[in-house]
This record gives C-alpha cells, structure tokens and sequence, in this order.
C-alpha cells in the first residue's frame, strides 16, 4: 500500500511556492491560520506581489482551495494571476478580522468554486 504525506509541520511548508494550473508563479505561503475551535486549518496566508518582502500583498486563501504538489514540494491554486491581483486582499499591517462571518464568506466564495 502506498503512503502519502498527511501530516507536515506549519514549519515545514512555510515559505512554500504556490502556483497556478499553469504553473506560473503567484507567491509563497506565509503563515497557516488555525481554527481551534473546529481543530484545522482554515486559511493560508500568501504572499504575493513585492520585492523582498517589501510591498507584499497577503491573501487568504481557504486551505481547501490549496492542493499539495509532492513532487515539486509547492502548492497550486487554481487560480489565474490576474483574478488573484483582483482577489480581496490586505497588507502586512492591517489583517483582517478572519473570524467575521462576512469577511470569510466573500473570501470563500472568491476562491472555492
């Protein structure tokens, strides 16, 4: 029987690449944000659109939108550069409250088709 990998560390994928079905670039995996309340993970921060960490934009992304790539250690998102430079987002010095009802929901039905 084959095995896959069903657990990894928050460490172990942070700064991970995620891509897109075209395997074009859309930016790193910055921070996992947990529900403890329902024990998982809930979203993923990217990192997207800076130099050097300078500029950034962060989204969200619901964790059910990631798929894990073994092979090529990244995630993809199926998701096109354009759509998410449009996608709601917020910078590094102002988060969202992402326990707001309303804010998930645009930010689900943004990403998770």
């Amino acid at each position: 029987m084959e095995t896959s990998t069903t657990l990894l560390s928050a460490s172990t994928i942070t700064n991970d690449d995620v891509v897109n079905l075209k395997q074009e670039k859309l930016g790193k995996l910055q921070d996992i944000m947990l529900d403890i309340t329902q024990g998982k993970i809930r979203y993923a921060v990217l990192t997207s659109g800076g130099f050097l960490g300078m500029g950034d934009r962060l989204f969200a992304i619901p964790w059910s939108a990631l798929k894990l790539d073994t092979a090529n250690k990244r995630f993809v998102l199926d998701v096109g550069v354009e759509r998410l430079k449009n996608a709601p987002g917020f910078n590094k010095d102002q988060w969202p409250n992402m326990a707001d009802p309303t804010w998930s929901a645009a930010v689900d039905s943004y990403y998770v088709r």
